[in-house]
Formats: structure tokens, C-alpha cells, sequence
């Protein structure tokens, strides 16, 4: 008997927008967990984000609705809501409508992107966005990279945890990037919502070589199925951000940034060249991934080899308190949608 289908819809923080997308005034309309949804920022500059759909008579809000100072405004018939999804105004009427509100969510806005909180439960959230500078526990802050690199692809058919499974995926580093990279994996901690796995690289032929002897890695926090971030330390000093939101029951929205280290007394025309060269570099290696993503077909359960048994078990057993039935991800579901 098949197993039923699983949720697009996980437990978690999702980015939505870049920060620089919405600006003061601004309405952007958007869709993710099938919900049409708007995003706006308010003359104080907070971000809210809420159902689309005017509580009045439905108007679309991302359609030609406005920013009032800290109110956005139906284009229909100049309703007013607030930040809290309140009715503050109805222009023709002595006192607003107390008995409906819009659905808001709770939003996160850092790392120069706006996340929201999901959960279909009405949950308030149980753990925060991981910072890509803040949550290694050094003194970097943004300051100490160039610019951030992005990459974006929308629609995709792949499900958020196919990219949480790569962080423990030693294997496809010379099958998908034809590089010779063996990682040697240093910690697995799946105990809390927000997980971490850090691993050393080593090179194929350096069988001799020892942990204490490398003087490169990867360390990653994993915040839910939404949001993994990577600081990686040796060769180049990086740090990058993936971003899976669910668009549909089918499909998902692909964000990656990264950001190049700058070297102290190093910012020539030349050293920041080579940054963006090195940033693309990262970047097309996550396409490589995505393309692979945007194919697979989940396999439950997988046919593991006895290396892979441990990392690839802990992140799915992890990854079910994320879902709604609390029995693993929705990929299962794309895989028979794909056939």
C-alpha cells in the first residue's frame, strides 16, 4: 500500500523577498504555500506581510493597493489595515470594523532578506532565523565581505528538504562538481530545531593526511527546512545562504547568496574581481545542485550505502517535526506527481 501523500507545507521560516525589493511605501505582491500574500513597508520601515485578499469585499491588496504612513490602503473602496491585520478605517463609515482582521504573519528581516514565519498550526515561532554572520559566534560582521551574490529561481519542482539532505551528501562533490573533495564530517547535531553539521575538506590522494593537519571546512546551521546557512573557513573565506520556499503543492522558490570575505588592505578594483569571480564560482556550483533537485524523485526509503547510513538518517528523522503529520517531508508527494 503506497503511503499517503505529505505536505508541502512545513513548520519553519521561508524567505519571501529581498529587503532591497520593498521599499518604504512599498506593496509586492506574492505566493507561497498556495496563499496569495503581500508584503509592504510602512513609513517607519517595518515590513508586514499578510493575506492578499481584502476582508471587505476581496480586492486583491498587491493590485493597486497603497501605503498610508503605517497602514496599507485597499485600491476598492479605501479600507485601511494595520501592521496587526486590523481595520483601522473605513473612509464613509464613523468607526472601523472590529470583527474581521487579515491573517499576518510573523516576519524576520535580516542578512538583507524578509522572511516569514509558517506554520499551519498558528504557532508562534520556536526558533529563531539563523544570521549568517551572528550565529558562528565570531566578530564578522557584513562589513568584512563584498557585496552579496544572489542567485533566484522560481517555480522549481523540488522540495525544501532534497537541499537540507545535501549538507550531508559526501558523495555527489566529484559526481556533480567534478571536484575532488572529500569531506570528512566533524559534527552532526540534530537535537533542536535549528541543527548544525560541520565537516573538514580533505582531497583525494590524502589518505595520510590528518584532521589536525587540515586548514579548511564547512560548518552549516540548518534553521528548520527553510533556511541553511554556510561559513566556510581555508581557501577562501565565504559565507552563503540557501533559501527553498513552497510556492504550490508542486513547486518551490530557489534563493542562494553569498557573500566573498574581504582581505584587510586588499580592496584594489583587482581583489574585488577576483571576489565576484569567486562568488559566481559558488554560485554556479548551487545551480549544479538545483538542476539535479529540480529532477529528483524522492526515495523513501533510500537505498543508502553504509557510509551515508548515519548523516542521511539523522536529517530525515530530524526533519519530520517540521510537518504537519509529523511523518516526514512532502516529497514523497512530487515524486508521484512526477511519475
Amino acid at each position: 500500500m503506497a503511503k499517503p501523500p505529505l505536505s508541502m507545507k512545513p513548520t519553519g521560516w521561508f524567505q519571501v523577498a529581498w529587503s532591497d525589493q520593498i521599499g518604504v511605501g512599498d506593496v509586492h505582491a506574492m505566493k507561497y504555500f498556495g496563499t496569495e500574500m503581500v508584503a509592504w513597508r510602512a513609513e517607519s520601515g517595518q515590513v508586514t506581510v499578510m493575506n492578499a485578499y481584502c476582508e471587505h469585499l476581496g480586492a486583491h491588496l498587491g493590485f493597486g493597493g497603497h501605503v498610508v504612513g503605517e497602514v496599507i490602503q485597499c485600491p476598492f473602496h479605501g479600507w485601511q489595515w494595520n501592521a496587526e491585520g486590523r481595520n483601522v478605517c473605513i473612509p464613509y463609515e464613523p468607526r472601523p470594523n472590529r470583527g474581521r482582521r487579515m491573517r499576518t504573519y510573523p516576519v524576520a528581516e535580516l542578512n538583507q532578506s524578509i522572511y516569514i514565519w509558517h506554520d499551519t498550526e498558528g504557532r508562534e515561532p520556536f526558533f529563531d532565523v539563523p544570521d549568517v554572520f551572528a550565529a558562528f559566534g565570531d566578530s564578522s560582521t557584513i562589513a568584512d565581505y563584498w557585496p552579496q551574490q544572489r542567485l533566484h529561481r522560481e517555480a522549481l519542482e523540488l522540495h525544501p528538504q532534497y537541499v537540507l539532505e545535501n549538507g550531508v551528501d559526501f558523495a555527489h562533490f566529484k559526481y556533480v562538481h567534478q571536484t575532488p573533495i572529500v569531506p570528512v564530517f566533524t559534527r552532526h547535531d540534530f537535537a533542536e530545531p535549528t541543527s548544525y553539521v560541520d565537516f573538514t575538506i580533505t582531497f583525494e590522494g590524502d589518505e595520510q593526511q590528518s584532521i589536525d593537519d587540515v586548514r579548511s571546512g564547512v560548518e552549516a546551521i540548518n534553521g528548520g527546512l527553510g533556511i541553511a546557512v554556510t561559513k566556510s573557513w581555508g581557501m577562501v573565506d565565504n559565507r552563503t545562504i540557501s533559501a527553498i520556499t513552497p510556492v504550490d503543492d508542486r513547486t518551490s522558490d530557489v534563493r542562494f547568496m553569498a557573500y566573498i570575505g574581504r582581505v584587510p588592505g586588499k580592496d584594489s578594483p583587482r581583489a574585488e574581481a577576483k571576489a565576484v569571480a569567486f562568488g559566481e564560482e559558488i554560485i554556479r556550483q548551487f545551480a549544479q545542485d538545483i538542476h539535479i533537485w529540480s529532477h529528483q524523485r524522492y526515495s523513501d526509503p533510500p537505498a543508502l550505502s553504509t557510509s551515508e547510513y548515519e548523516g542521511f538518517t539523522a536529517i530525515r528523522t530530524w526533519a519530520m517535526q517540521f510537518y504537519p503529520d509529523g511523518r516526514g517531508g512532502s516529497a514523497a508527494d512530487l515524486a508521484h506527481q512526477k511519475g
